[in-house]
């Protein structure tokens, strides 16, 4: 087994992308994640699930007194890597150029360039594919400059301005950059036999193309508020993890990176779930980008389309970007997980879970999208109601709830909370629109699941909503309670729940999503704190008066972005980074705290 030190830390990554798909590039400047032609696909290069197995394509300058420095370009997906050493300094520059980005291809070129700054470095790149999660042999072919990569289910492309050579199935050059020069990369799939024909001219073409295209986009965005640099660089965040073609969202970039290193939740976030695209609309109306919400509800509205009646939930709590469903869960047994982390999960169980705070997102988001004049069709309302309608015989089930706990149904209050919410925009967007609706029964669902939340959901001991009727377990999840129109955020009831979450399970300003002595999820072992909820947290202070802690909180969670404000999942003990990276729905959550902080500050 390979060595902690093997794996760099998981915030020690910048992420490139051409929305289709992604790639992660160490501070180091190897990239040591990418999965092609999609997000969803396969890793060509593993290294961060597997040292020794996982594949990787990196950039190292050969000289003992190196140090790497990593930037993003202002506003845009082009990273940097710096590499200064006493006899001279160098940049890669990577990227992915977008080219019809709505239309789905099994086209990716990621682009690497050696800059010479001053001096002389020398640098050894070395390529080294393996395909289908390591499962795929390869043949290696190299001629001169160019190489082929070719696999029973992909075939990969490696065109340089610079000499290659093959190194048993690998391929690898050797060069010493002087200030001026430039040395490129391209490694390209669905090349069909005629790849990009480079020269430093072409290069430097797509290079401005792909600066271009992100000046371009963060200029359509409106916002103006305090925090301009972190809020865009987390739109852009957003943006990378889009899966163009259909308007989904992926939860994260990776997947089988551990909630606890060393422990088994190490969950496939790939994919994209009903409830994090539903909120990212909020997050994406607010700072202006309304062609990215309205591509997500209508991604939305097709699988409203596929699935209603028949007895069953109508929407998964998950799909592929495109839409599908094939989301089955195995073990890639033969990598020994990051840091020895086991084991290594792709695809993904919790997919036919029954959660049934998913339809309050979804319409909510609706809702949201209604107000800016984007109406839902005939078709797609028809769809709607039908599943508002199972929503009303089935609100008050026991389901595994907003953190896919697998020890079994409870009757959550989060799902209720959210299922009021559900009926709440329904009859919103029906009377707005004058559309068909059962809206007595859409009433008496939503007055019901309210009563049913205040009655069954509060804990006279704890003076606080609790996680499921009839608990003593505080839920952050519950934070979210005024900022969906639940409870008014001066309410005494929710003072005090605010209290008690203060008391239990905040930690220096970062939240524990429930109890960190209590484990309803049934697996082993233990996790950090949960960086949406700080963010939840934060926006639940602002509303409730507390500005100046909403404010200080804020600030040091910002301190525990990495180096270019990207945010995994979860935080640890000692401000590590945990869980896949970078994680959409924390980002979303950032931006709509800094959102929350601006509003009651301007006031």
């Amino acid at each position: 087994m390979s060595s902690s030190s093997s794996y760099p830390p998981i915030a020690e990554h910048g992420l490139i992308g051409d929305l289709q798909t992604t790639a992660l590039v160490t501070t180091d400047g190897t990239i040591d994640f990418f999965c092609c032609p999609r997000v969803d696909s396969p890793t060509v290069f593993g290294a961060l699930l597997d040292h020794a197995k996982g594949g990787q394509f990196s950039i190292r300058a050969v000289a003992d007194d190196v140090v790497t420095k990593q930037m993003y370009l202002p506003d845009t997906a082009v990273l940097v890597t710096r590499y200064l050493a006493a006899s001279g300094v160098a940049e890669v520059s990577d990227f992915m150029p977008i080219d019809e980005p709505h239309v789905a291809s099994d086209r990716r070129r990621l682009i690497r360039v050696i800059r010479g700054v001053r001096g002389s470095l020398p640098f050894e790149v070395r390529v080294a594919p393996r395909f289908e999660y390591s499962r795929q042999p390869h043949r290696t072919k190299v001629e001169g400059t160019h190489a082929v990569f070719s696999s029973e289910a992909l075939e990969l492309d490696l065109s340089a301005t610079v000499a290659l050579e093959e190194d048993d199935g690998d391929v690898t050059a050797h060069m010493t950059i002087e200030e001026g020069d430039l040395a490129c990369f391209v490694l390209e799939s669905g090349a069909g036999g005629t790849p990009t024909v480079i020269g430093q001219g072409e290069v430097v073409r797509l290079f401005e193309d792909t600066m271009t295209y992100w000046h371009d986009w963060v200029e359509r965005g409106t916002y103006k508020g305090r925090w301009r640099e972190v809020v865009y660089r987390s739109a852009i965040t957003l943006k990378l993890l889009t899966y163009a073609p259909s308007g989904s969202i992926v939860a994260a970039a990776t997947g089988g990176l551990p909630e606890q290193v060393g422990g088994e939740r190490n969950w496939d976030y790939r994919y994209t779930w009903v409830r994090d695209g539903s909120f990212s609309v909020r997050a994406l109306l607010a700072l202006g980008f309304r062609d990215e919400a309205i591509a997500f509800s209508l991604w939305m509205r097709e699988r409203a389309l596929d699935r209603r009646g028949g007895g069953e939930a109508p929407l998964d709590i998950m799909y592929r970007v495109d839409g599908g469903s094939d989301l089955v869960e195995e073990a890639l047994d033969h990598f020994e997980g990051y840091r020895g982390s086991r084991p290594v999960r792709i695809g993904n169980g919790a997919a036919h879970q029954l959660q049934l705070d998913i339809y309050g997102e979804f319409l909510d988001s609706l809702f949201l999208l209604d107000q800016t004049g984007v109406m839902v069709g005939d078709a797609g309302w028809t769809a709607v109601a039908a599943i508002v309608d199972w929503l009303c015989e089935n609100w008050d089930q026991p389901d595994e709830g907003v953190w896919e706990t697998r020890g079994g149904r409870k009757p959550f209050v989060f799902g209720r909370l959210m299922c009021r919410v559900a009926f709440d925009r329904a009859i919103r967007i029906a009377i707005n629109r004058s559309y068909p609706a059962s809206l007595q029964r859409w009433t008496t669902a939503r007055d019901e699941s309210y009563r049913a939340i205040h009655d069954q959901g509060w804990n006279d001991d704890l003076q606080a909503f609790v996680q499921y009727e009839g608990s003593d377990v505080l839920d952050a999840s519950l934070l979210l309670m005024p900022l969906m129109g639940f409870i008014s955020p001066t309410d005494p009831k929710w003072i005090s729940t605010l209290d008690a979450m203060n008391h239990t399970l905040v930690s220096d300003s970062l939240v524990f999503r429930y109890d960190p002595k209590v484990s309803p999820d049934g697996l082993q072992g233990s996790e950090g704190t949960f960086s949406i909820c700080t963010f939840w947290y934060v926006s639940a202070l602002a509303r409730s008066g507390r500005t100046a802690e909403a404010r200080l909180t804020f600030e040091k969670m910002l301190t525990y972005a990495n180096h270019l404000g990207l945010f995994s999942e979860e935080i640890g003990e000692t401000g590590e980074q945990l869980g896949n990276f970078p994680q959409a729905f924390t980002h979303l959550s950032l931006v709509l705290a800094a959102i929350d902080l601006d509003h009651v500050l301007d006031r």
